[in-house]
């Protein structure tokens, strides 16, 4: 699939980094990736007809997930880290293999089975046959140390919510498992 960067003047399907210090951070983990071994399909550097902003090629690292860091962290980069397996158990659990999780992807010819790994990964989002939709009726964020609990649709308004009981008694009568003393009020 070919991807385009995106400058201001023209349409296309990526943009830049949002600052120098993320680009440097994605430079630096693609680079520890490659010193110790990962192997660089495509990218991995800032594109040379771009000298201007934050941009960084779209990277494609094939990796040993047990051996490279990359795959385990967030890079909030254009960088996909690629592993090899011989099952649906296997992709899982490297899939898995992560302190964090807010989103994955599954693409399937079979519906089911798309379903059946969607379910199984730990993701806070997972999206099938689809990249990155976002619909706000919906909850938002990540699992594990991903994100910062839920955006968006109602779970994510009880994030800005602190519930609260104000309970007021209007009987003379002892009310549960206490008598009230009587009051000087």
């Amino acid at each position: 699939v070919p991807v385009r960067l995106l400058c201001h003047s023209d349409f296309g399907t990526l943009g830049p980094l949002v600052s120098a210090a993320q680009r440097a951070k994605v430079e630096r983990m693609v680079n520890d990736a490659l010193l110790d071994g990962a192997q660089l399909l495509t990218g991995g550097r800032r594109p040379p007809d771009k000298p201007r902003g934050f941009w960084y090629e779209p990277t494609v690292l094939r990796v040993e997930p047990a051996r490279h860091a990359i795959w385990r962290e967030e890079v909030f980069g254009p960088v996909l880290s690629c592993a090899t397996f011989s099952s649906e158990e296997q992709a899982l659990a490297l899939a898995n293999d992560s302190d964090f999780g807010l989103a994955a992807a599954v693409l399937s010819a079979d519906e089911a089975r798309g379903r059946r790994v969607a379910e199984a990964l730990a993701a806070g989002i997972v999206w099938v046959n689809c990249s990155q939709p976002c619909f706000p009726q919906l909850p938002w964020g990540g699992v594990k140390h991903s994100g910062i609990g839920r955006e968006l649709g109602e779970r994510g308004v009880y994030n800005y919510l602190e519930p609260k009981q104000v309970c007021t008694y209007v009987s003379a009568s002892p009310l549960g498992w206490y008598h009230m003393p009587r009051s000087k009020l």
